[in-house]
């Protein structure tokens, strides 16, 4: 039995069939040089034989009990409720594969199975199959996700370990306890803890704090205001159940011949795209915004000492630029905003920006309870969130 942590728990309290909170991975692969034309479905038949799984991947949630919410091992699992195989009349085109995942992401998942899908689509034209992976948001966070899945792809084409994610071994923990504790150290574990929570609530008065002085005009544009963003774009308002994916690419060696003419990191240029294209798709649509574009950005709280699972993550809020049709200078306000926000999660202890997107999180709820979503400024636009891929 493990009990979830508090930031894992919210991802089920706020769950609903018109705002799920799994997330997934879209991954498009070309198969082998001369491949067989049951290359997939020979992979998918190997892949069923993989059912020794790993936390969190054979872990069912639990809400009965006194010890209160907790995961319980699966006791009854099956490789076949989890592992997928899709093989279309025709071949599918690059678009076609992603309604095909946009669909098989609507769905809530069943909270009495383990709470992961591998689906393995065929057929996409051009010699192409792609792997979609879906997972409950409470598992883990976004970077933890993007490690596990980093690690259960081979580094070389020659390479032929399979390692699915949901059998990869647990990394190990650095400064890993030896299991003896004395009173001594007992003690000073406690004393630890309690000055911990001591800092945790001094961050989140001085997270709130500069919140008030952001609202009341004594600071200028140091934090982004909370629940403040006017409902003015068809980005806000209540979810729906409807999903659809699209996808772009730039090349990397653009974008780094563009870093580093401007001094600039690449989280900035690729923020200051995505605000250029907002924007224009905005226009194209007849609203053309006299304010900055407002996202809900997550930043990774993991340290080396924490566990292979869950969430360790908070959610900071993020002012764009200010409507321009100068790229430089969007790309410099970004930068500019984003200085500030490094210096705001810098400043106060992890736990504390956990706890601060947890009360805000609770607020949010709160709202959406009492269907005051359309007639309450909003927390922002949209979710921008920025995962390394493979090094």
């Amino acid at each position: 039995m493990r009990k979830l942590s508090l930031l894992d728990l919210i991802f089920f309290l706020v769950e609903s069939e018109d705002s799920p909170k799994h997330v997934a991975g879209l991954m498009r692969c070309k198969k082998p040089p001369k491949a067989r034309a049951d290359y997939c479905r020979r992979l998918f038949d190997e892949l069923r034989t993989h059912d020794q799984l790993t936390e969190p991947f054979n872990l069912v949630i639990n809400f009965v009990g006194l010890q209160g919410p907790h995961w319980e091992y699966c006791q009854d699992f099956s490789i076949d409720q989890h592992l997928f195989y899709h093989r279309p009349k025709r071949s599918l085109s690059w678009q076609e594969a992603k309604d095909l995942a946009a669909a098989l992401h609507e769905p809530l998942m069943d909270r009495d199975k383990p709470l992961w899908e591998f689906h393995l689509i065929d057929g996409i034209k051009g010699g192409r199959f792609a792997i979609y992976l879906k997972l409950h948001h409470a598992y883990a966070d976004g970077m933890t996700m993007t490690s596990w899945l980093n690690r259960s792809l081979s580094e070389s084409p020659e390479g032929y370990d399979l390692a699915p994610v949901w059998e990869l071994p647990p990394p190990r923990r650095s400064g890993a306890a030896s299991g003896k504790t004395s009173l001594t150290s007992a003690l000073g574990k406690l004393t630890g803890q309690a000055w911990r929570q001591v800092l945790t609530a001094g961050g989140i008065a001085k997270l709130s704090a500069q919140q008030y002085l952001e609202r009341s005009g004594l600071t200028h544009e140091a934090v982004a205001l909370l629940f403040s963003t006017a409902k003015d774009t068809p980005m806000t308002g209540s979810a729906t159940p409807g999903r659809s994916i699209a996808t772009s690419s730039v090349a990397m060696d653009r974008l780094n011949r563009l870093r580093k003419s401007t001094c600039s990191t690449l989280n900035h240029v690729a923020l200051a795209c995505i605000d250029g294209a907002m924007h224009r798709y905005l226009a194209a649509s007849g609203i053309v915004l006299d304010h900055p574009i407002s996202i809900q950005m997550p930043v990774n709280l993991r340290t080396d000492g924490d566990g292979p699972a869950g969430n360790k993550l908070g959610i900071t809020l993020v002012d764009l630029a200010r409507p321009t049709d100068d790229p430089y200078r969007r790309l410099r306000e970004i930068g500019y905003k984003l200085r500030n926000v490094k210096n705001q999660v810098a400043g106060v202890p992890g736990s504390s920006f956990e706890q601060f997107t947890i009360l805000v999180a609770g607020m949010s709820e709160v709202i959406d309870k009492l269907q005051l979503t359309d007639r309450l400024p909003t927390n922002g636009h949209t979710v921008v969130s920025n995962v390394p891929g493979p090094v």
